[in-house]
């Protein structure tokens, strides 16, 4: 192998590490219960986070808070599934807006956080 060959396969090998999943792996909310931005008829009793990676349990939360800021989940949350699945109960919801938060820890050791809105009608 000559000494351009042998670059050409370094650079080649270097590209298909550099692409590689586990390379740029981080849990990304994949969809939730109620859904991002939605309007539901009715109080929901949990909300559910499915994520792109599975989670650590131990660094990884999900809070749900009304339109004053005041927290409205039980402060339950699980992880279930292949552990990408973050439920947390919630109080009885009365119509309003709510905003969900999350920081999660991938078992990859990636942190990703983010929060989105829902609505009870009523």
């Amino acid at each position: 192998m000559n000494a351009a060959s042998r670059i050409c396969a370094r650079s080649l090998a270097l590209l298909a590490l550099a692409s590689s999943p586990a390379v740029w792996a981080h849990a990304f909310l994949d969809h939730a219960e109620p859904r991002v931005g939605a309007s539901v008829g009715h109080a929901p009793e949990r909300v559910t986070l499915w994520f792109t990676q599975p989670l650590e349990a131990a660094f990884s939360w999900v809070k749900v808070y009304d339109a004053s800021g005041r927290q409205v989940d039980r402060g339950d949350k699980s992880l279930e599934g292949d552990a990408s699945v973050m439920r947390v109960s919630v109080r009885a919801l009365a119509p309003g807006k709510y905003r969900v938060a999350w920081r999660v820890l991938s078992t990859d050791a990636h942190v990703t956080e983010g929060d989105f809105t829902f609505e009870v009608k009523g």
